[in-house]
């Protein structure tokens, strides 16, 4: 046998598996890297976080990234050379924090790798009768191996389109095997670049389900961006606060097919971009808005995109408790549109022992621990969610 899958059938077969997810997402802060120890597999996984840290991008890094990411027509040597590169640097930022963490390389036995998102490409979103959907992250897995010498496990998303998927939202996969509590409901809603939300039923019942909700810190990210150079995101919500909400914008923005899809669903920065945002002020005549008034309007377009998908999906007079995570968690103005349509506080998945930034990654770390150690859980076969396991592997040698 050769001594790469040797060693990968013997990590599948340890009581405990010390694994390291790995997330970049769409707004380019860094690279999220969670050291998590899991034993067992499926609705038995138990999940420790030993380490955790985000390892911040520089201001010219996020440029190339911003330079191919979500564009129709993008560089394609560019793509081909950050492809390899990020292996590489993603390798260097692990074996920098496992150095600060004073644990050796030999002591984690895989990489769970998303890679970075350059175009996601569901087929309602493109339209084309020809293709089916599609997605797209680079990152090569095979530099990561090699350059740790770590096996690792990467390409996630591919597996869940080739079974009928979209290839998001994968949060449910990892909502519904840590977070699924036996007596209540649960709504675990994550405002990245874009809102998704898992509803899950108490004692794993029936009707458990993961979707899109529309834009969360995406568009509102992308204006700042634009009118405050050196600014990525708008901090404390300090701008946004500042202004009044516009209604007519509001209702441009709000009016959308993606709005009166069905459920469960996904998009991207692909739609809310700023693009997205200007077609909406010609639409309504609000093109001299002052910014300050444009971000107030964006964070209640993302409250209100979330808060109107969770009503239509869920009935909240079970009350079902809503668990947040993600960047949005650490904007108060939109946290405060969304408790005051809720009626209530909204808690973090701090208080089920997961860090909120550290959400994402472990999620990934899962789905290895998954693929090597499970695949046998019945999500119920629901729509957009196929019962498979996710992962390509590579061997450092």
């Amino acid at each position: 046998m050769n001594q790469n899958i040797e060693n990968l059938y013997q990590i599948a077969r340890k009581p405990v598996r010390n694994i390291i997810g790995l997330m970049s997402g769409t707004s380019f802060d860094g690279l999220d890297i969670a050291l998590c120890r899991f034993s067992g597999s499926g609705k038995n996984t138990q999940v420790e976080v030993l380490q955790f840290t985000t390892k911040d991008y520089p201001a010219d890094f996020k440029e190339e990234l911003k330079a191919v990411f979500a564009k129709k027509t993008a560089d394609l040597q560019q793509i081909t050379l950050l492809n390899a590169y990020l292996g590489t640097y993603y390798a260097e930022l692990i074996l920098s924090s496992l150095h600060e963490w004073h644990v050796p390389a030999a002591a984690v036995d895989i990489i769970a790798s998303h890679g970075q998102t350059i175009f996601h490409a569901p087929k309602h979103l493109h339209g084309s009768s020809r293709y089916g959907n599609a997605t797209l992250q680079i990152g090569d897995a095979d530099h990561l191996a090699v350059k740790t010498g770590i096996i690792t496990m990467s390409d996630f998303r591919q597996k869940h389109i080739a079974a009928g998927g979209e290839g998001a939202p994968l949060a449910l996969y990892g909502d519904y095997l840590i977070f699924t509590s036996p007596v209540e409901n649960r709504i675990m809603l994550n405002i990245g670049g874009i809102a998704n939300f898992t509803f899950l039923p108490a004692g794993f019942a029936p009707g458990c389900f993961s979707t899109d909700a529309g834009p969360g810190n995406t568009v509102m990210d992308q204006y700042i961006q634009q009118k405050f150079p050196g600014r990525y995101y708008d901090k404390n919500a300090e701008i946004a606060s500042a202004g009044t909400v516009n209604q007519a914008l509001l209702n441009a923005l709000l009016d959308d097919a993606f709005f009166k899809a069905g459920f469960p669903k996904t998009t991207g920065p692909e739609l809310f971009s700023l693009s997205y945002l200007q077609n909406a002020q010609k639409q309504s005549g609000q093109n001299e808005l002052n910014d300050f008034d444009v971000m107030a309007t964006l964070a209640m377009f993302s409250a209100q995109s979330i808060t109107q998908a969770i009503a239509k999906c869920v009935d909240t007079d079970n009350s079902p408790e809503i668990y947040l995570s993600g960047g949005g968690l650490y904007n108060p103005l939109l946290v405060k549109y969304m408790e005051a349509y809720f009626g209530r506080k909204l808690k973090s998945t701090a208080e089920l022992g997961i860090h909120p930034d550290a959400k994402e990654a472990v999620l990934f770390a899962l789905l290895a621990n998954e693929a090597l150690a499970g695949g046998k859980t019945d999500f119920g076969h629901a729509e957009n969610l196929p019962c498979v396991s996710m992962g390509k592997v590579s061997f450092p040698s």
